[in-house]
């Protein structure tokens, strides 16, 4: 999948909590274009007409362009009127009815890659629980943006990568540190493909060991093992895979029993020697 159709899949699914949050009625939104300073209306969600749908809205012009503009949020009370914005998209906004409009824009590494709209069909203010809202889901997209940017750095850093002298502990060190890295961000990637991408590269760091028959670790068991073997404690761990200290503990104890260790550092040792780590 292109990275402009997962973004696009995550400025959707941000759209559908923005009003499951807010009660909004219209929700839309979309990536800025590749070497363009523009946002092209992609996702909607509540509208009733094809008035705004790949409408493109250019940086400075709206409400839309304003955020992109200004890399923060914008909203004005009645659209059509509003002395705060220009108003070259009168007519498809009036179309679509829409009077009370916020902009959230999405910012990753202090570059706008995308814009969040949120609507009324009625003037009245939009308050700071709607505006909060709002920016949070935002900060949802640029989040898993940021996850996805990494993982395809790490993917292509592992496909370049040759297997390592097995004298060589720092060389080892490395991939142990990619292969952890890997296995946190692939349950954070909504793109089944890219995750599918970074369990397989996950796959490819582990064989310089035999793998052992018998030994069946469920994917969050390999995850805290990973976790465990990069050195870090149950909380951090948690914390990594987004878990709470008491699931990672489950999952531990679990994978101690499957590979008859009695301490983490046993644990790892069986995992590698098992080529289910690196």
């Amino acid at each position: 999948m292109r990275a402009d159709a997962t973004g696009a899949a995550e400025i959707r699914g941000a759209l559908v909590r923005l009003r499951r949050a807010t009660g909004l009625p219209v929700a839309f939104g979309g990536l800025v274009e590749p070497g363009r300073p523009r946002v092209r209306i992609s996702e909607l969600t509540g509208t009733t007409t094809c008035a705004l749908r790949a409408l493109a809205v250019s940086s400075g012009n709206g409400l839309g362009g304003k955020a992109v503009a200004l890399g923060r949020p914008c909203a004005v009370t009645d659209y059509s009127l509003s002395p705060r914005i220009s108003h070259e998209y009168d007519v498809p906004v009036a179309a679509e009815g829409l009077r009370s409009v916020l902009a959230v824009p999405v910012v990753v590494g202090r570059r706008v890659r995308g814009v969040l709209y949120g609507a009324l069909r009625t003037a009245q203010p939009l308050g700071d629980r709607t505006l909060g809202a709002a920016v949070e889901a935002a900060r949802d997209v640029e989040q898993s943006l940021v996850a996805q940017e990494r993982a395809r750095d790490l993917l292509t850093a592992s496909r370049t990568a040759s297997a390592p002298d097995p004298a060589d502990g720092a060389a080892w060190e490395q991939v142990r540190e990619a292969h952890a890295a890997l296995r946190a961000l692939a349950p954070r990637i909504s793109d089944p493909a890219l995750r599918a991408e970074l369990l397989d590269a996950c796959g490819l760091l582990t064989t310089a060991a035999a793998p052992l028959p018998g030994v069946g670790l469920a994917p969050r068991e390999i995850d805290v093992l990973t976790c465990v073997a990069a050195g870090a404690t149950n909380a951090t761990a948690a914390s990594r895979l987004g878990l709470s200290p008491e699931t990672v503990k489950s999952y531990l104890r679990s994978a101690m029993r499957k590979l008859g260790a009695h301490t983490r550092g046993e644990a790892v040792a069986a995992a590698r020697r098992a080529g289910v780590l690196p």
